[in-house]
């Protein structure tokens, strides 16, 4: 690790250290170098023709300026702000608050910074339950969609507009924040006609790459976190992914090595595991970013190939007590990335005592964590199980920024690698397009139609009541 940078360590995933029943030679990497070469060109091409916006947001300086301005013109009694959003509009910003915050026990005084409520989705429990606790007069909202025709996002605009309108008449708008495309779009229309502040996500950049954008930045913002350190990390990142020699780039390696392990050994699953309760958050956005982009049924020809590994995530050391079972005995179908966080920034000190437990007098908790990690790593090597290790020196926005960046360019690679588009998402049209017909959608007539003729016509006789 060079001072304040992410490291990859690959060697439990390489045959020489776990055998080559489990793990990659080097004859393997050496097959699919020229392959990722390929796959960084491609994507650098992509960069510069400006179709990959993400690769620029950590240096786009007015788009944090921006964000700056609207946090500042905000009314300071708004301490609490509803975060409307789903997938990619969310889920980055709920991972950044998760890691640099500390968690709160008790209620915060009204001294303290803003509060952020996330609600991503069309489930009321928690939106209801909000509505009656908070006072309007002291919230905000901030809603989050690119196309403003997400139908949750939808939804809970519908709802929590008029309540806040309700409490503060024409001083809404004033509390009201759009985050959306910069010209079009049923969200955009909306915010220009009500005055709202406005911060846009550039046509180039889909929402799940979009946490390093005025999605994920307007919320660590309110939250008062350091949103220009986290740039500079995946600055630095993205300076480090541009290379498209294979054993220099981080990303690159970790796309290559999961490519190989689900193509060649049969690991189909990628599981992240980071030993920090701080990355369960990120762990989530992980998923959706690992899914959404690789599972695809075309490549870039039209022709079918039904690919994309499967992300699961599971955290150090909750996880040794249930999912490690199935990851040391059960289907060798499974590639663990670990994440390890070296300064864990707050530690206590196991006192000396007597009686069950006595050994671990004096030493750290974090030390306890890091032991365990490391143990799990040398358990599955030992049974010829692969895994990898990402470790950070400390998790603080700049490490935190490296992060991110890491993930999204590993999964464009990734993407090339596999031949598909990692930048679009099909698969979830198809039931969008359903719901609308349902909901009784305009110029979704037919596909209620559809939906309605495939319920009826459901086989009888297998439904317990």
């Amino acid at each position: 690790m060079v001072g304040n940078d992410l490291s990859l360590d690959y060697s439990l995933c390489m045959g020489a250290a776990i055998g080559d029943r489990g793990g990659l030679t080097e004859d393997d990497l050496a097959t699919i170098a020229d392959r990722a070469t390929a796959a960084a060109d491609a994507v650098a091409e992509r960069v510069n023709h400006g179709e990959l916006g993400f690769w620029q947001l950590p240096g786009d300086a007015a788009g944090i300026e921006a964000v700056e301005a609207v946090v500042h013109a905000l009314p300071e009694a708004a301490r609490e702000v509803l975060v409307l959003g789903i997938g990619g509009s969310s889920l980055g910003a709920q991972a950044l608050l998760e890691a640099l915050l500390p968690p709160r026990f008790e209620t915060a005084p009204a001294a303290s910074p803003r509060r952020l409520h996330f609600f991503d989705n069309s489930d009321p429990f928690r939106l209801a339950h909000a509505l009656e606790a908070l006072d309007p007069r002291h919230c905000a909202m901030v809603v989050v969609s690119k196309s403003g025709g997400t139908v949750e996002t939808a939804a809970q605009l519908r709802v929590v507009r008029p309540w806040i309108e309700a409490a503060l008449g024409e001083e809404a708008a004033t509390r009201c924040i759009a985050v959306t495309d910069p010209e079009h779009g049923a969200l955009r229309k909306e915010a220009t006609n009500a005055g709202w502040q406005t911060l846009p996500i550039p046509s180039n950049v889909g929402g799940r790459f979009s946490v390093l954008g005025a999605a994920g930045l307007l919320p660590a913002r309110l939250a008062e976190l350091d949103a220009r350190a986290l740039l500079r990390g995946a600055g630095r990142m993205a300076e480090r992914c541009r290379t498209n020699v294979l054993h220099e780039n981080p990303a690159l390696m970790l796309a290559a090595l999961c490519h190989l392990h689900d193509r060649a050994r049969g690991h189909h699953i990628d599981v992240l595991m980071p030993y920090s309760d701080r990355l369960r958050a990120f762990s989530a956005w992980f998923v959706q970013l690992w899914a959404e982009s690789l599972g695809k049924r075309k490549d870039h020809q039209g022709q079918t190939v039904e690919v994309g590994p499967t992300p699961l995530t599971a955290v150090g050391a909750t996880d040794q007590h249930a999912q490690m079972q199935l990851f040391m005995e059960g289907p060798r179908d499974k590639l663990l990335l670990f994440v390890a966080i070296a300064d864990a920034e707050r530690d206590l000190t196991i006192p000396h005592s007597d009686g069950p437990g006595a050994y671990l007098g004096g030493h750290g908790m974090a030390e306890l964590l890091d032991a365990e990690r490391r143990g799990t790593t040398q358990a599955l090597a030992s049974d010829g199980r692969p895994s990898l290790t990402l470790s950070l020196p400390r998790l603080d926005a700049d490490g935190l920024g490296q992060l991110f960046f890491f993930f999204e360019a590993a999964t464009a690679f990734a993407g090339e690698l596999y031949g598909i588009n990692a930048f679009d998402q099909p698969g979830v049209e198809l039931g969008k397009r359903l719901a609308f017909g349902l909901l009784g959608r305009q110029g979704y007539e037919e596909a209620g139609r559809e939906i309605e003729a495939a319920l009826s016509a459901r086989p009888e006789g297998y439904r317990i009541d």
